[in-house]
């Protein structure tokens, strides 16, 4: 979170893609086309939901991709992990500056048919990966005119560091559509294009002579056309209700680990996820936490930064890298997608799932903030009476200040706009309803309506 009206990473990123809508290939081979996906699942998102989100979770899911070295393992949480590598490959690590031979297999999704053709899409995993081991996730999709989309690396991930630095890909772009960090973005909306469909693709990499493995239990991609809008329509205040969820400041880390972006405004992404983290019952343990400074109050934050940082974006903001790091905490799953209004987050707190949430604005706009910003994460963990936002806001001096309550109207206009003027009057770009959903891989039954209601299965 920047708390100046100065552009961030990702806000610099964001309005170039919004400047465009307003007058590398991976290690591993292209694998052949996966069989066609039947559609959206009975009972998802509501028709008018500009947002379509499909996971690929179950054991019939992994069987029904394209094979090649991967296996499906059945069980309460069916995975897909390698059976026989199908060769090896070199990664030379643009971040390390060395090169390392890795055995590999892939996985390749049927078509999926967005049931909302995308201006956007973005990808999310869940998965393990011990050392010895991480995962390439990539995107390719077919546009509204028939045309392909080159295989995009939609990021190179392993929970830990200590085999390749995890990292986004810049420069990929087919001069119709580019990947900024983490997001797929057409690059003129105005012409009508659109992706129609898509396909992920999954290479899974491990040490040579090993029998180790990632193991993958969720991999989904979320498709979006969010129309340009400067303001959107008021919802009507539903049920009011508190969770309780643990209360980290980013501020107390201020020049903390600048090799993971210096702490303060830049750990909003990972404070707000380890809040929810903990909200689940994830703990870390004294040995993970062992590496951090022992002056440092909530050590389990700093932690949460270097887990989530992204070599080549320079920051902790990368949304699917938060979305599997949440999930590497057992019992835990994490997507990300976009939300439609201020119901749906009433819809999953009243289910008791608390949600993070991704928002710019200028310092008048969100009365109570005391900052303006043109990037931030909060968590949402309840509403009032009245309707209004409980948020545990990071981007508080301490622990104790977290808890805010923000007026309803003007926290729903800033976090689901796609427009917004800055500080200099200059247009720029909005997140449209961003948001991580962090949730138990064994919902309760209110838990899975709840999610099914706002478009994750």
């Amino acid at each position: 979170m920047s708390t100046a009206e100065q552009p961030s990473r990702r806000t610099v990123l964001a309005a170039a893609v919004a400047a465009a809508v307003v007058p590398g290939a991976g290690p591993a081979a292209a694998a052949g086309a996966g069989p066609e996906d039947p559609g959206p699942i009975p009972g998802g998102r509501a028709p008018d939901r500009p947002v379509d989100y499909r996971a690929w979770t179950s054991y019939s899911d992994w069987r029904g991709g394209v094979t090649e070295g991967t296996r499906a393992v059945p069980g309460p949480r069916p995975a897909l992990v390698i059976g026989d590598t199908v060769g090896t490959t070199d990664y030379p690590d643009p971040h390390t500056g060395t090169t390392a031979t890795w055995e590999y297999a892939t996985w390749t999704s049927p078509v999926h048919r967005l049931s909302v053709p995308a201006t956007e899409t973005i990808a999310s995993w869940n998965a393990h990966t011990p050392a010895g081991t991480w995962l390439q996730a990539e995107l390719r999709g077919t546009y509204s005119d028939g045309g392909d989309t080159p295989w995009y690396v939609m990021g190179r991930w392993a929970a830990g560091d200590q085999d390749i630095k995890r990292t986004s890909v810049d420069g990929q772009s087919d001069g119709r559509s580019t990947i900024w960090t983490d997001t797929f973005a057409i690059d003129d909306a105005t012409t009508g294009l659109r992706l129609l469909s898509c396909r992920l693709r999954l290479t899974l990499y491990r040490k040579p002579g090993t029998r180790l493995t990632p193991v993958v239990r969720r991999l989904g991609a979320m498709g979006s056309d969010i129309p340009d809008r400067f303001t959107v329509p008021a919802s009507t205040p539903g049920p009011a209700g508190e969770l309780i969820v643990p209360r980290y400041s980013q501020e107390i880390h201020r020049g903390q680990y600048p090799e993971y972006d210096n702490g303060g405004e830049a750990w909003c992404s990972p404070t707000s996820s380890q809040m929810i983290i903990e909200y689940w019952g994830g703990r870390l343990t004294p040995e993970q936490l062992s590496w951090v400074d022992p002056s440092y109050a909530d050590p389990q934050v700093c932690h949460a930064a270097r887990s989530t940082y992204d070599h080549q974006y320079a920051g902790c903001g990368n949304w699917p890298f938060n979305a599997a790091y949440a999930a590497t905490f057992p019992g835990l799953q994490g997507v990300v997608t976009r939300l439609g209004s201020l119901t749906d987050l009433e819809t999953l707190i009243a289910a008791g799932i608390p949600a993070v949430t991704s928002q710019s604005f200028l310092k008048g706009e969100l009365t109570g903030a005391g900052y303006g910003t043109s990037g931030h994460l909060m968590t949402v963990i309840g509403f009032t009476a009245e309707g209004d936002v409980i948020a545990n806001d990071p981007a508080s001096p301490d622990d104790a200040a977290v808890r805010r309550v923000y007026p309803r109207r003007e926290f729903e206009n800033i976090w689901l706009r796609t427009k917004r003027y800055n500080a200099s009057g200059k247009v720029v770009s909005g997140t449209g309803g961003v948001c991580y959903l962090y949730f138990p891989d064994r919902p309760t039954p209110r838990q899975r309506r709840a999610l099914a209601e706002v478009g994750v299965r």
